[in-house]
């Protein structure tokens, strides 16, 4: 079960060309099982059919004030919804919001609600730049209960290029939303900080020393946090994951700079969740040049990287929680347990390297939780359901921690 199964998710659309976007919202809300009801503004019946959303949720879609039977639907709609979207939000809705009129079914409820808003704004660039439409969203964000989210930058209409003005992505409007539904206890307010993928380190100017990380484990665990109401940090090695939505991404590329990247987040972290996987070894000098075949065997001297966990300590916040992650191919308990006190952890997340579907590679896992006071094992789950488990482990230490 999805965290919006069964929840009340009113889906507000204006007329603009994004409002084929609104379809996928729709039904990507209704997959999840949401109950969706929309309202349309006549402009968007212009674009498309009420009939389209109809078939997408399964539900009657509101198009005017004047329907028989919806005398006060405007006022029992805006108050016992859990969440309106509005998306597309036009620069005409959003100026009949702010000026507090109520001439449609849409700005009624608008005017009317309780539920929290998250508004969306798509519209050409110039009329988004125009000082008119930015006074307008100004005075809405002081509104309680409500988030703008975008516009981005991208293709608009047809001839008319690319600016300010792009409606975000279905996907990542269904994330906020999952997002402002999901209770922020205990994380709202909090800064996560989690650490993903591998580091490379350089043995000339074209080879690296890694390992087989893909980065997975810890973007979910990236992405779950934000979803939890945290504002999270992830620092990422190379990998080709998309970030988040809402994530702040800071990229690295050696075991070094993750160390500094790591250092420089801490002080304003609650937790920290190390989920990369830094290479142990470097080359103790990489040749300036690139190495030939033709040279014959090669022979490396390898040195120790930085342990970025222990380098870091001073810089911890006074009561965050740090979390550590521990790969192994035998001894999994004991090494976390080892891991948990040597290196000052609250939380050790013991992972079998040699199992099948429990790799780095996977999108599944099969990790242990083990504290000082406890151990639980986990069945073989996919990435994202091990992330929330991990988080529901640091949810409970930080609630402990106030």
């Amino acid at each position: 079960m999805t965290p919006v199964a069964g929840r009340r998710v009113l889906l507000g659309v204006s007329g603009g060309i994004a409002c084929y976007k609104a379809c996928a919202v729709a039904r990507r809300l209704t997959e999840d099982g949401a109950l969706v009801d929309v309202v349309m503004t006549a402009a968007a019946g212009e674009f498309i059919r009420p009939l389209t959303f109809e078939a997408l949720t399964g539900r009657p879609v509101v198009t005017s004030l004047w329907e028989p039977g919806r005398a006060l639907d405007h006022v029992k709609l805006g108050r016992t919804t859990d969440l309106i979207v509005a998306a597309p939000a036009t620069a005409q809705l959003i100026a009949r919001m702010a000026q507090g009129m109520a001439d449609d079914f849409l700005t009624a409820l608008l005017l009317a609600r309780r539920a929290p808003l998250l508004l969306v704004p798509a519209m050409n660039d110039q009329m988004y730049a125009h000082p008119a439409t930015q006074a307008n969203l100004k005075m809405l964000s002081k509104q309680d209960a409500l988030t703008i989210l975008g516009p981005t930058t991208g293709p608009l209409a047809h001839g008319e290029g690319e600016g300010p003005g792009r409606m975000v992505e279905p996907d990542e409007i269904c994330a906020w939303a999952e997002r402002l539904l999901r209770s922020a206890e205990p994380f709202a307010g909090r800064h996560v900080v989690v650490t993903a993928g591998p580091t490379r380190e350089p043995m000339d100017p074209v080879r690296v020393i890694t390992n087989r990380s893909s980065g997975r484990m810890g973007f979910a665990l990236a992405r779950a946090a934000w979803l939890r109401g945290a504002d999270v940090t992830l620092i990422a090695g190379p990998g080709g994951l998309s970030a988040p939505p809402g994530v702040t991404v800071r990229r690295v590329e050696t075991t070094e700079d993750l160390k500094k990247a790591v250092s420089k987040a801490l002080p304003e972290a609650d937790a920290l969740i190390m989920a990369a996987a830094p290479s142990d070894y470097h080359p103790g000098t990489p040749s300036k040049n690139k190495t030939k075949r033709e040279s014959g065997a090669l022979t490396l001297k390898l040195e120790p990287t930085p342990d970025v966990l222990t380098s870091t300590t001073k810089a911890r916040r006074n009561g965050a929680v740090i979390v550590g992650f521990a790969l192994e191919t035998k001894d999994l308990v004991a090494s976390a347990r080892h891991k948990l006190k040597s290196k000052g952890l609250d939380l050790v997340i013991a992972n079998p390297a040699n199992e099948k579907g429990a790799g780095p590679e996977s999108p599944t896992n099969k990790v242990t939780l083990v504290t000082a006071k406890d151990t639980k094992a986990l069945p073989l789950m996919p990435k994202d359901a091990v992330a929330e488990a991990i988080l529901d482990k640091v949810g409970a230490l930080l609630a402990h921690r106030g």
